[in-house]
């Protein structure tokens, strides 16, 4: 049974997720009911009312409950990914750690957890606690043996060359994003963010992957992947959040072509042997080869190697040993002569090479 892609789907979501094939999903993103056992209204100094969490959706008669359901929920994401798929949950100090010890039940492998800082968080009206300023994301592989996505490098990139931390300062969702009702109130208590979803998905995942969202809420998830070139699969059991996340989604153009491009690791390129370059004939043997200043040359022989004359070896390994080096990136390191004389690193060639033949 295959389930259309790119829609919000009306229905619970463990009925909806067992129609879904197994080890189809790249990506689950979930927000599942935080069931924050309110014992009564809250209210502001002013004795105004504040419009917190009291959904039937949010309640559960007791922990066992609360704890059944989880189960039953991570189980069917669980048998939805595919083996190298990953797993995002989000939750607050009420229910989080539940979660996280399902998921480690069920065979789940936590990469990091991840605190969600808020800049605007809303105050404890009571002064009987610490203000509530964060909430926590557990990101897990589906397995310890899972070969999960991290875009490390585009990650850095977004970060202004810095490692992405595990602490992120994003405000709540507030103003023009925070979905309205008929009445002109807020749609839905927790919507998040998207530019939450947005560092989620840019560091987990890749075009065209399937994010599936089994608590889509007002859709926040699948407005992320559709922005982002990502297929999504929303399931919502409430009719008029699905309804609203339809309109929201339906607005919203995908981004497409070279801006979805991001920077990927080196480690993450075709490997391409430097006699690959020898057999297009971009370079011969016989050719000389430059170190950057001219200081070091070297001719190119036949099955790829280099030689001074006096010593012989890869490009990777004269380079060192011209340089009196431990090391050396030869790619870098050499230099050919293009037709005006002027020396350029052969590493321009293997990635003239990567683009013709597919590669890159």
């Amino acid at each position: 049974m295959t389930i259309q892609r790119n829609t919000i789907i009306q229905g619970d979501c463990i009925e909806v997720l067992s129609r879904i094939p197994d080890k189809s999903v790249d990506l689950v993103f979930a927000d599942p009911p935080y069931n924050l056992q309110l014992g009564g209204g809250l209210t502001r100094p002013d004795q105004s009312v504040v419009d917190g969490v009291d959904d039937e959706w949010d309640k559960f008669a007791s922990f066992d409950d609360y704890d059944l359901f989880t189960h039953q929920w991570l189980e069917e994401c669980r048998r939805v990914l595919k083996d190298d798929g990953a797993i995002w949950v989000i939750g607050s100090y009420h229910n989080i750690f539940r979660v996280g010890t399902v998921l480690q039940d069920q065979g789940f492998w936590i990469q990091n957890d991840v605190i969600w800082l808020k800049s605007n968080p809303m105050p404890n009206f009571k002064g009987t606690r610490f203000q509530n300023a964060h909430e926590t994301l557990i990101w897990a592989g589906k397995s310890k043996d899972s070969r999960v996505t991290f875009n490390y490098d585009a990650l850095k990139t977004f970060n202004e060359d810095k490692q992405m931390r595990s602490d992120w300062t994003i405000p709540l969702c507030t103003g023009g994003e925070r979905l309205k009702d008929e009445a002109g109130r807020k749609a839905h208590p927790t919507q998040k963010p998207e530019s939450l979803l947005h560092r989620v998905l840019l560091a987990t995942s890749n075009p065209r992957d399937l994010v599936l969202d089994p608590f889509s809420g007002t859709g926040t998830t699948a407005a992320a992947a559709r922005r982002l070139g990502r297929d999504f699969i929303g399931i919502e059991r409430e009719e008029g959040y699905a309804r609203l996340s339809r309109a929201r989604i339906n607005a919203i153009t995908p981004l497409e072509g070279e801006v979805l491009e991001t920077e990927r690791s080196k480690k993450s390129l075709a490997r391409v042997p430097f006699g690959a370059l020898i057999e297009t004939g971009w370079l011969k043997p016989g050719d000389r080869l430059f170190s950057a200043q001219r200081r070091h040359q070297a001719r190119i022989r036949v099955d790829g190697s280099l030689t001074t004359g006096a010593i012989t070896g890869s490009i990777h390994r004269l380079g060192a040993q011209v340089q009196q080096a431990p090391a050396c990136n030869g790619w870098t390191y050499w230099h050919y002569e293009t037709d005006k004389r002027d020396l350029a690193p052969i590493d321009l060639l293997r990635r003239r090479y990567r683009e013709e033949m597919g590669l890159a």
